[in-house]
C-alpha cells in the first residue's frame, strides 16, 4: 500500500542515463572472481533430493554459487530489461541493455537450492559492446506513462532452460551489476505446487525514470498507468523479490517437491492455469491483482487446490493489463486513489480500477484471501493464538508466545461479516496502535467444500525473516519458527486438498473483531 525504505530510490527523467565518460577495460575482467560468497541460509545441508524441475542435461553446471547476487549496484551507469517478464522454455527473449561501459556481459541463474550455492549458472553471453540507448520517454503523457524506447541488445535463447525464477545478471567490465529478474514458466501446474512472482506490485512501486504508481517527480503528479518496457529500479531489480519470492523458492526446491513457476500475469492470460494444481503460493507482496488474477485463484481453490498468501495487503488495488506494440500485458493500469479519474468507471465499471472492495464493483479481497488489509507502518508481535494447528508442528509454539517484530510494516486484519470465509481458524491475534487507534491484526486458515486450504499470513516480513533480512534483524528464533512453518506448508500442500485431513475449527467469533474497516490507515 506505501512506500517504504527500501522503496524510496528516485531518479529524475532528465537525469535517466548519466554522462559520464567510457571506462575502458580489457575483457578478461570479466573472468575474474566476484569476490567470497555471501552469507547463506542457516541450515546449509546437502540437499536431500534433486528438484523434480531441473535435469542434468540442461544445465552447464551442476554445482550452485553464490555468484548471482548483487555486489556493485551500478545505478545510473547500466541498466536493461526483458521484452518478457515470463514465458515457456525456447522462448527468444530480448534483453535491452543501456549503459555508459563500452563493454558488458549476461550471465543467467537459475534460482533454487543446489549443492554450493543458491544459483546454478544456465547461461552466459560473450562480450558485449556497450552503448547508452535513448532517455525515457512519457508514452502516454497523460498518464505519465514511462518507456524506455531501446533497441534489443541481446537475444537469450532459452531453449532447454527448465521452468523456474531466474535472475539475470547484467556485469560492466569495470565490476558494476543490475539484476533483471526473469522466469520461465512452466508447461502446465497439474500436481505441483506453483510458485507465483507478484510482478504487477513490482511495477507499480517502479520509480524507474521518475514516476511510478505512487509517486512522480517534484512538481509533477504521480502516474496512472505503469509500462512493463522499462527496466526495474535501480540496480537491484524489483521491490523485494531478492528477500520475499527467492527465500521461498530456494525451500521450496529444497524439499524436492513437484513446482511449477509463473508470473501473476500468466494467470491474468490463461484462467485456468492452475488447473489440477495441488498448492498455489503467492510469494510476498502482491498487491495488484486484475479481476482475471482473482477468478483464477478462486477458481483453483474451489476445485481443491491448496493457497498461501505469504505476505499482507493482499489483492488491494485492481488493476487492468492492456496490450502494447510492444507485446501483451505491457500496460499497468491503476488509478489508485483518483479512481473517479478512470475513463472505464461508468462504461465497464468491473473493469475500473480501484480498490477491490470500493464500489461501484466492490468485492472485498477477504472472500479469497480471508481478511482485508488494515494498517501502514506496523511494528507488532506476532502472537500465537492456536498452537495445536498443523502447521506449527516442529516449532515449539504455545499459545501466547511471541515472535517480536514479525508483524509488519503491513498488517492485515479479519472483518467478522458475510465475506468472511468459514470456517476459519484464527492462528495468531495481536493487538497494536495505528494511526492512534487500537487494532488488532491475525494471521488465518480456512477450508472449503473442495478441500482447499487457505493460509494467509498477514505480515510483510514473512519472507525476509526466512533469511533474517529484514531492515531490521528478527532474530534466530523468528527465523527458525517462519523457516519451520513454510516447510510444513509446502510439503503438505504437495500432497494434495489438506481441509479433509486438517479441517479448520472455526475461532473467529473468540475474539472483538468488527464487521466494518473504521481505520484510517488503510
Amino acid at each position: 500500500m506505501r512506500t517504504y525504505r527500501h522503496h524510496r530510490r528516485t531518479s529524475s527523467l532528465a537525469g535517466l542515463v548519466l554522462a559520464l565518460t567510457l571506462i575502458t577495460t580489457a575483457c578478461s575482467a570479466f573472468e575474474a572472481a566476484e569476490g567470497p560468497p555471501a552469507d547463506l541460509p542457516e541450515d546449509q545441508i546437502e540437499p536431500t533430493a534433486r528438484p523434480p524441475s531441473l535435469a542434468a542435461a540442461t544445465t552447464p553446471r551442476t554445482r550452485g554459487s553464490e555468484d548471482w547476487r548483487l555486489r556493485e549496484p551500478a545505478a545510473g551507469r547500466i541498466a536493461a530489461y526483458t521484452t518478457h517478464i515470463s514465458a515457456p522454455p525456447g522462448t527468444r527473449v530480448g534483453l535491452k541493455v543501456s549503459t555508459v561501459a563500452p563493454r558488458y556481459r549476461v550471465s543467467a541463474y537459475r534460482i533454487g537450492w543446489y549443492p554450493g550455492g543458491t544459483g546454478a549458472l544456465v547461461w552466459r553471453s560473450p562480450v558485449l559492446e556497450g552503448q547508452q540507448q535513448a532517455d525515457a520517454v512519457l508514452r502516454p503523457v497523460e498518464t505519465r506513462t514511462v518507456v524506455a524506447p531501446w533497441r534489443t541488445s541481446q537475444w537469450v535463447d532459452t531453449t532447454g532452460w527448465d521452468p523456474g525464477f531466474y535472475v539475470l545478471k547484467v556485469r560492466m567490465g569495470s565490476g558494476g551489476e543490475t539484476l533483471v529478474p526473469y522466469v520461465v514458466s512452466s508447461p502446465s501446474a497439474e500436481g505441483t505446487v506453483a510458485l507465483v512472482s507478484p510482478v504487477t506490485t513490482w511495477q507499480a512501486y517502479n520509480e524507474w525514470g521518475g514516476y511510478s504508481l505512487y509517486h512522480g517527480p517534484d512538481g509533477d503528479r504521480r502516474s496512472w498507468a505503469v509500462s512493463f518496457d522499462r527496466p526495474f529500479n535501480g540496480a537491484t531489480g524489483a521491490n523485494d523479490y531478492r528477500t520475499a519470492a527467492i527465500p521461498v523458492v530456494v525451500r521450496a526446491e529444497r524439499l524436492g517437491i513437484p513446482l511449477s513457476y509463473y508470473t501473476n500475469v500468466d494467470l491474468h492470460q490463461d484462467p485456468g492455469l492452475l488447473q489440477g494444481a495441488a498448492g498455489y503460493v503467492s510469494m510476498g507482496h502482491d498487491e495488484y491483482w486484475t479481476p482475471a488474477m482473482r477468478r483464477a485463484v478462486e477458481k483453483a481453490r474451489d476445485g481443491g487446490t491448496n493457497l498461501a498468501f505469504l505476505g499482507a495487503n493482499t489483492m488491494y488495488w485492481r488493476i487492468r493489463l492492456d496490450e502494447t506494440h510492444a507485446g501483451q500485458a505491457r500496460l499497468q493500469t491503476g488509478y489508485r486513489s483518483d479512481a473517479h479519474l478512470d475513463p472505464l468507471r461508468e462504461e465497464r465499471p468491473r473493469e475500473a480500477t480501484s480498490r477491490f472492495r470500493d464500489a461501484p464493483a466492490a468485492e472485498s479481497e477477504q472472500g479469497l484471501v480471508g481478511m482485508e488489509y488494515e494498517c501502514y507502518p506496523v511494528d507488532a508481535d506476532f502472537v500465537v493464538a492456536s498452537p495445536t494447528w498443523w502447521g506449527f508442528r516442529g516449532t515449539g509454539a504455545r499459545s501466547g508466545d511471541r515472535m517480536p517484530g514479525l508483524v509488519g510494516p503491513e498488517a492485515d486484519r479479519v472483518y467478522l461479516n458475510a465475506s468472511t470465509p468459514r470456517p476459519m481458524e484464527v492462528l495468531s491475534h495481536t493487538s497494536y496502535p495505528c494511526g492512534g487507534v487500537t487494532t488488532t491484526s491475525q494471521s488465518v486458515y480456512y477450508t472449503t467444500d473442495s478441500g482447499a486450504g487457505v493460509f494467509t499470513a498477514g505480515t510483510l516480513r514473512w519472507g525476509c525473516a526466512l533469511i533474517d533480512r529484514c531492515d531490521d534483524p528478527l532474530g534466530a528464533r523468528v527465523q527458525r519458527f517462519v523457516h519451520q512453518v513454510t516447510l510444513n506448508l509446502l510439503r503438505t500442500y504437495a500432497a494434495g486438498p489438506v481441509g479433509f485431513e486438517h479441517p479448520a475449527r472455526d475461532t473467529v467469533t473468540r475474539y472483538h473483531l468488527p464487521d466494518l474497516n473504521s481505520v484510517g490507515a488503510s
